[in-house]
């Protein structure tokens, strides 16, 4: 059974055919899925999906980066109620994007600090996003680390020194099809090599991140959970070992990071 840590199930692209796309995962032995929420809107929309199969489904809530223009006070409140239901597992999808800077840089510091602080509260994980912000990152979470149940670092493409920075403050890193890309994966597929086992997840981020070793090439752009085991695939290959030895690794990482005993 495959865990797949990052599904934007509330985007358009995959909510309308949403029962479709599970069962497709499912016969492609994803077992289960961790709907991503961005924001209190989409927070909110991924708990209430999980209502539809609580077995399958489990949620993230928070706030990203690109959102955190929009993020009041209430919100934080109105977070942390999502967090106490059963089907919700992380604080987040949080942390810092200075390559668009859709909200201020200054803007995203104090939501991101905001959101580690409920998670320490809460005692929950982080999932966390980091583009183009790294000694940034690391700087806000290293003080806060101590108190942190722990974090993954979702969507990692970065390089073997910053894998090192996340491996020394304990977190786990999430790898999607970005692995699977031959013009930009290069620093990832070089980064993963120095990684331990016991510190990799695997996810999709869909509907984006398609992997482009996909064979037969599909007709359609939209990554989806199904397209899990080409990554899984993908990795084993780097790492030299089986995808059954991976999945059983990956998965057990997935249940302890986010305590899915459902």
């Amino acid at each position: 059974m495959l865990i797949d840590i990052g599904v934007n199930l509330t985007n358009s692209r995959l909510y309308q055919r949403r029962v479709e796309h599970k069962a497709a995962a499912q016969a492609a032995t994803v077992g289960h899925q961790i709907i991503t929420g961005t924001c209190l809107e989409s927070s909110q929309q991924a708990a209430a999906l999980c209502a539809e199969d609580l077995q399958y489904y489990s949620a993230t809530a928070g706030c990203h980066p690109h959102d955190a223009k929009d993020f009041i006070d209430d919100h934080l409140a109105a977070l942390e109620a999502l967090l106490q239901l059963p089907q919700t597992v992380a604080v987040g999808e949080c942390g810092l994007d200075f390559n668009r800077n859709y909200s201020p840089p200054d803007v995203q510091i104090s939501v991101f600090k905001k959101q580690i602080e409920l998670a320490i509260k809460m005692q929950m994980p982080l999932f966390m996003h980091q583009r183009d912000a790294h000694e940034q990152f690391i700087s806000i979470l290293k003080p806060y680390r101590n108190d942190l149940v722990g974090g993954v670092v979702h969507c990692f493409t970065g390089n073997k020194n910053e894998l090192a920075d996340y491996l020394d403050l304990d977190l786990y890193v999430g790898i999607t099809g970005w692995l699977c890309d031959e013009r930009r994966g290069g620093d990832l597929r070089e980064a993963v090599k120095h990684a331990p086992i016991e510190r990799l997840l695997l996810e999709t981020d869909a509907p984006f991140l398609l992997p482009r070793t996909i064979r037969p090439k599909p007709k359609s752009r939209t990554n989806v959970s199904a397209n899990l085991p080409w990554v899984l695939e993908e990795l084993a290959s780097i790492l030299n070992v089986t995808p059954e030895y991976l999945a059983q690794k990956t998965t057990k990482n997935c249940q302890r990071l986010f305590k899915l005993v459902r």
